[in-house]
């Protein structure tokens, strides 16, 4: 039987998609839900954040989707799974789906993963607007637990992947998992390795773009599925002391630095980047007698790591690694340019070798910061805002970001009248330095002037010709 709350959701179902599908259900003699997400979200308020809308209904669901698509204004494309038996449309910023079962709702609500995924709303003359609930999803949405509808065991036996997915609404709804479900996730975490990578990393992404990703994190960590996703990181975890000399546990500082640059930037990568901007310590960690712990070159070794990370985890290995990888072999450097005896070639040399991610990089150096000593804590952001300022006071003289020589090899070529050879290269090398190092400024006129003198210093044939700006 179901456990039905007489509650008003009539309000869940204001939308005009919602009464066109019901009148195509009474043309077709179907009988229809919403159930999932759509109805989880309206509850918790949480419905902006909807992105699908999951119809349950028993017949023809690509005749029903038909209908309705030809009912809404201007139409809509629909597009069919025939192997799952199951049609998309979209409507306004939100994709509903009609799901092909043969099974009666509860059985179907019985197979749900969890019980606040199982919660449906009645579409029919008799039941519109009416909460089914038949495992008490909406009391652990009030008690904000993620628990399965059946025993654990056998739910994360027949689907794998589930176990991730708890983890990963937990993070994004900040509920905690019921005791059970927990340990069960832990005993059975083994067989994610059946399961293929790709959806995996969906579900991953999804507690890395959540508010607070130090949440999931910690929950993967502690049912040990982190480990075999990226034991590069858990291998951060831990403190070793050694003649009173000890190092901060770069696990747990790891995470904090991607809380911090997530509550400035929504960017995935970026995240990713402090996720892994540490994991070089582990390779690099030595002890110095009478000094302490030291992690030299641990950014060059980290980002070296990026690359076999990516291709064993299936992630884009194109643009958005290289991004990565560039960031966290740099995410040192500003520290050592917060020095009031920085030069301004120095500051120079990083705008050049930073480019378009120079802010991610500060943003990357200013989350870093997580000592506890508050007069630490405020001098380190104060060094950095200097920095930062010292970037754009040099950026508006000197346009360094996306920097292309004032003059091209051909330029060169021309210039001096020779083919493609050694003495080209040099000159290009000459003339960048030159710039970086303030030595000349970083335009036409004098760049040219600087290479006729370094062409004469290289014997080249002193047979000029006007160089077409």
């Amino acid at each position: 039987m179901f456990k039905i709350f007489y509650m008003n959701l009539n309000k869940a179902l204001d939308k005009k998609v919602f009464k066109i599908i019901r009148q195509s259900f009474q043309e077709v003699g179907n009988h229809g839900y919403v159930i999932g997400g759509y109805v989880r979200d309206y509850i918790i308020g949480r419905i902006k954040e909807t992105k699908y809308i999951d119809i349950f209904t028993i017949g023809d669901v690509i005749l029903l989707a038909k209908l309705v698509s030809k009912k809404i204004e201007g139409s809509t494309r629909i597009r069919i799974s025939r192997r799952f038996g199951t049609a998309f449309l979209k409507y306004e910023n939100k994709e509903i789906k009609f799901l092909k079962t043969l099974d009666a709702l509860g059985a179907y609500q019985k197979r749900r993963d969890f019980t606040i995924n199982s919660l449906a709303i009645g579409l029919n003359r008799n039941d519109f607007g009416q909460l089914i609930d038949p495992f008490n999803g909406f009391k652990d949405l009030k008690d904000k637990i993620i628990r399965t509808p059946l025993d654990p065991d056998l739910t994360y036996l027949e689907s794998p992947l589930r176990m991730i997915r708890a983890l990963s609404l937990g993070s994004k709804l900040r509920f905690r998992i019921e005791k059970s479900s927990f340990y069960s996730i832990k005993k059975n975490i083994n067989r994610i390795s059946i399961v293929p990578i790709k959806p995996i990393m969906d579900e991953f992404h999804k507690i890395l773009l959540s508010d607070q990703p130090s949440k999931g994190i910690r929950l993967l960590y502690g049912a040990g599925l982190l480990s075999i996703l990226l034991p590069e990181v858990t291998d951060l975890q831990g403190i070793e002391e050694k003649d009173g000399y000890s190092h901060k546990d770069n696990f747990f500082h790891t995470i904090e630095v991607v809380d911090n640059v997530s509550r400035k930037s929504s960017s995935l990568w970026l995240r990713w980047a402090a996720l892994l901007h540490d994991i070089g310590k582990k390779i690099t960690k030595k002890y110095l007698p009478n000094i302490g712990w030291s992690f030299h070159s641990h950014e060059f070794v980290g980002s070296n790591m990026i690359p076999k990370i990516f291709k064993r985890l299936k992630l884009p290995p194109e643009t958005q690694m290289r991004f990565v990888k560039k960031i966290v072999r740099y995410s040192s450097r500003p520290v050592s340019l917060v020095d009031c005896h920085t030069t301004d070639s120095a500051l120079r040399r990083f705008i050049f070798d930073a480019g378009n991610e120079l802010e991610d990089l500060m943003l990357l150096c200013k989350s870093d910061i997580t000592t506890k000593n508050v007069m630490k804590k405020r001098q380190y952001k104060n060094n950095f805002t200097l920095v930062s300022f010292k970037f754009q006071k040099l950026e508006e003289k000197d346009r360094l970001r996306n920097w292309r020589s004032p003059l091209s090899g051909n330029d060169i070529m021309n210039l001096f009248k020779i083919h493609p050879c050694k003495q080209v290269g040099l000159i290009k090398k000459y003339l960048k330095a030159a710039i970086l190092e303030g030595e000349i400024s970083n335009e036409f006129d004098a760049a040219y002037k600087f290479i006729l003198r370094k062409g004469e210093e290289l014997g080249l044939v002193n047979m000029l010709i006007c160089v077409v700006r």
